[in-house]
């Protein structure tokens, strides 16, 4: 039986084991963080093959290098995807539909920081988000130039902290109304897709976030033709084959707001039928790869 290391032990892990373990495939947790470990001593377990590479780049590269394991999902893939500024301009440059957006690198002059907002054409409010955060944390909307200077100035006092590793954050258009999809893509198709919506409450009471870490309901949908052959394409451009993607739709406009090279495994109901069939023989293909 082919043994899977997989880094997480939450939701993802305790869904994805029984139909893999059904399919010949042995999922087990690798710890890839706090831990103290004797380089010099040899693992007490093997692996045949990694599900995502861990989130620690550092740490992933010692359990790596301890199993000498290939990962589904590589350590490229996954700091190509977390680079949400690096995304929006590979796809840009490839002619994918994205948010209006401007890259900012710390320090950056208030001036220049307003005159790049006002060169890109972007209308009050804006989207304020760390580039390389996830689940939704630190993103703001900013309604005019003065707040938007305020939360340019916390994320610049942020970002004086030495160990802070990524001293940049964007600014993107406003899209009201929103749809807010995340689709699946295996192996390039499409393979799943959920909408993420707030309840009429949350709405009434301000709420903007989609992300289910922040309240909103991840609802399975089937994607129309034209969203599921956006989403492949970004697949495809990023070469990635293991990969959440985030869609926008506001007034007939669809356009991908970010990726995900982590992305957490959902319930069965929200996947084709065939998802767990095509994640193993995914699986299967890289570990005789290596």
């Amino acid at each position: 039986m082919l043994r899977l290391a997989v880094t997480t032990s939450s939701e993802t892990f305790e869904r994805m084991r029984d139909p893999l373990g059904d399919r010949g495939i042995d999922v087990a947790h690798l710890r890839a963080k706090e831990f103290a470990l004797d380089l010099s001593t040899p693992p007490a377990e093997s692996f045949d093959v990694g599900f995502v590479y861990p989130t620690r780049p550092m740490e992933g590269g010692v359990v790596t290098a301890r199993h000498d394991i290939p990962w589904v999902n590589t350590r490229e893939d996954v700091l190509t995807s977390r680079n949400k500024a690096g995304v929006i301009a590979a796809l840009e440059r490839a002619g994918l539909p994205v948010p209006q957006s401007v890259c900012v690198s710390n320090p950056a002059d208030e001036s220049d920081l307003l005159d790049a907002v006002e060169s890109a054409g972007l209308d009050y409010p804006v989207v304020v988000k760390p580039n390389s955060t996830t689940r939704g944390v630190g993103i703001a909307k900013a309604h005019d130039p003065d707040s938007l200077s305020g939360h340019a100035d916390v994320l610049s006092l942020v970002h004086d902290f030495r160990a802070t590793g990524d001293k940049s954050f964007l600014i993107q258009e406003w899209l009201p109304d929103a749809r807010d999809y995340r689709a699946m893509v295996l192996d390039g198709e499409v393979v799943g897709a959920v909408e993420r919506r707030l309840s009429d409450g949350a709405r009434d009471g301000g709420r903007w976030k989609h992300n289910v870490h922040r309240g909103a309901e991840a609802v399975g949908v089937t994607l129309p033709k034209r969203h599921r052959e956006l989403v492949e394409s970004v697949a495809d451009e990023l070469g990635i084959r293991y990969l959440g993607v985030d869609l926008l739709e506001s007034d007939g406009r669809v356009v991908v707001s970010e990726t995900n090279a982590r992305p957490t495994i959902d319930d069965d109901a929200k996947y084709d039928a065939d998802f767990f069939d095509r994640l193993a023989a995914l699986i299967e293909r890289v570990a005789k790869k290596s």
